[in-house]
């Protein structure tokens, strides 16, 4: 998705609500359709204001569970679609995390992740802005699978991508924002490497567009679902709001990793010295 209204334009307030009422057109007809699981884009209902380290966005920052979490858990039951809500998480006075929540297809708040790994370079200034996480890598049971969320810039890190096969993911979601240059070409690098490793599914979401006044680059878009093989089942353009949607056959996995035995040939004792100081 891209920016409907940017700094400048609208108070904060104004602007966030002119993100959601973009999404929920496409949030509805991810419902129309029968999707089961929908993931939307990294802090969905704001710009991505980390390319600047102005305060005033903090104002963004709100409770999870809180308002838009409310507002899309009624989509989740109007729907019986699981949801995983990406938004700007205020834990208390100081405390700001960059988080997803993940909502069940009942409506009902499951938990949610805080983005770990936290960039501080080349325009993305998320320490400005974001405390790294500290709940860990969590799968939650929803009613359709078990779902992990790992966020942006922590896919550059095979690490916690292990974890979450480890904690039992049988599809993880990436929501992004990613703009054009070396990260291109990871993008379709590093997700199909992770599922290929763990044995999951992913589904990797980049919003599109360029953003004023920041001017970061252009947000190339190109979401796309990947199998437990690597293989890339379906992907969005680079520049249009869409919704993708995708079908997963989840017996895919036990066929995979019957086949490669990733867990029972891991060799974590093998590793250990690998990390000594």
């Amino acid at each position: 998705m891209s920016l409907p209204m940017t700094e400048g334009e609208g108070t904060i307030a104004e602007i966030m609500e002119a993100m959601v009422q973009k999404h929920i057109p496409l949030i509805e007809e991810a419902g129309r359709q029968g999707v089961q699981i929908l993931c939307l884009q990294e802090i969905f209902n704001t710009p991505y204001f980390c390319p600047g380290q102005d305060k005033a966005w903090y104002a963004s920052a709100e409770s999870v569970p809180g308002p838009t979490t409310d507002r899309m858990a009624e989509y989740a039951r109007k729907y019986n679609m699981v949801m995983i809500v990406p938004v700007y998480e205020r834990e208390s006075a100081g405390f700001l995390y960059n988080t997803a929540a993940v909502i069940d297809a009942d409506g009902t708040y499951l938990g949610k992740y805080r983005k770990n790994h936290i960039p501080h370079t080349s325009g993305f200034w998320e320490k400005f802005f974001f405390r790294p996480g500290n709940l860990g890598y969590p799968v939650f049971q929803t009613k359709y699978a078990k779902v992990g969320v790992y966020i942006c810039y922590d896919r550059h890190f095979p690490d916690g991508a292990r974890v979450l096969g480890l904690n039992g993911a049988e599809i993880v979601y990436n929501p992004s924002a990613t703009v054009a240059g070396l990260s291109q070409y990871l993008w379709k690098l590093e997700q199909p490497a992770h599922a290929a490793a763990n044995g999951y599914f992913m589904g990797c979401i980049n919003r599109v567009g360029t953003e004023k006044p920041w001017n970061l680059g252009k947000f190339y878009g190109t979401s796309y679902f990947v199998d437990p093989r690597g293989q890339i089942l379906a992907q969005a353009s680079e520049d249009h709001d869409e919704l993708l949607v995708a079908e997963f056959d989840l017996d895919l996995i036990e066929e995979v990793r019957n086949t490669w035995q990733f867990f029972r040939d891991r060799r974590p004792e093998t590793y250990e010295k690998l990390v000594e100081l």
